[in-house]
């Protein structure tokens, strides 16, 4: 399918890309990078959404693993909740699905000790309808399904208050709540769980949904959306996560340095063509 990719280059600097990947982005002893469980021939089982998440670790599985000397194994979850929770209890050695304000906020509620290891793409949140062609469209005494969960739904408000449709309250931030609004405009909210928001664009005008849930809903966020989140500066790089003590086992580092390979920056921009966009860098 891409028989232009130059494998080789990417894979050589898998080694030693790994040896500087650690939980937040700040650079490890290279010799400390040694799995203590002395699992690192065992299959590293990763918790992930499916589409983009898994289908960019089924890429890695498919394409770069085997070269790279390691043994992926991936599941895949629908919702926001059990991928963390089996990560904490040792039911997968790794979870890729969520962002910071997401995570920090189910640590701090869970009492789980989830640590990111390495950003890698973002998925713009968008407004969509199957009624409406514009935002012009939207108009007092119309609902709006967005995501019930504190981080996303804040990020949802403040999308829909960068676009001029409601007003919030000085200080409203990411964690922005429907008591917060001081104008709706006359519109109407639905809070639903993120999974669930596609499947009520028949029953509201609009609704808020999370990149991923719209590209398994085949929704285009580039072109379908009636307003989509911005890249530039945004806090919501979606990143591969581990329990905390488990960010320097090698597979992991592996793994983390093969998703920041140019073979998977490349395949994140032919697949999505914008809907996706590579976010490598350290976590913030």
């Amino acid at each position: 399918m891409r028989k232009n990719i130059k494998l080789t280059a990417g894979l050589a600097a898998v080694s030693a890309l790994a040896l500087g990947l650690s939980a937040c982005g700040t650079s490890s002893d290279p010799s400390s990078s040694k799995d203590p469980a002395g699992s690192a021939d065992k299959p590293l089982v990763v918790a992930a959404s499916p589409t983009p998440h898994a289908d960019i670790l089924n890429y890695v599985k498919d394409h770069l693993a085997e070269k790279a000397g390691l043994k992926l194994e991936v599941k895949e979850f629908t919702d926001y909740v059990l991928p963390n929770t089996a990560t904490q209890s040792g039911q997968v050695d790794a979870n890729f699905f969520q962002h910071k304000p997401y995570l920090d906020d189910f640590n701090q509620k869970n009492k789980t000790t989830v640590v990111p290891v390495a950003n890698v793409h973002l998925e713009p949140l968008g407004l969509y309808s199957k009624k409406l062609t514009s935002l012009k469209d939207v108009k007092p005494g119309q609902t709006i399904a967005v995501p019930n969960d504190t981080t996303n739904g804040g990020r949802a408000l403040q999308l829909l208050a960068a676009n001029g449709l409601i007003v919030l309250k000085d200080g409203a931030g990411t964690d922005a709540k429907l008591s917060d609004i001081t104008d709706k405009k006359g519109l109407e909210f639905k809070e639903l769980e993120a999974a669930t928001v596609p499947r009520a664009l028949n029953d509201v005008d609009a609704a808020v949904i999370n990149g991923n849930y719209a590209l398994e809903a085949k929704l285009e966020p580039a072109k379908d959306s009636l307003a989509l989140e911005k890249a530039e500066g945004n806090p919501y790089a979606n990143f591969l996560a581990v329990k905390k003590g488990n960010e320097k086992d090698a597979r992991v580092q592996k793994l983390a340095a093969l998703l920041h390979s140019p073979e998977v920056k490349k395949y994140i921009e032919d697949t999505y063509k914008g809907s996706v966009v590579p976010a490598f860098g350290p976590v913030q």
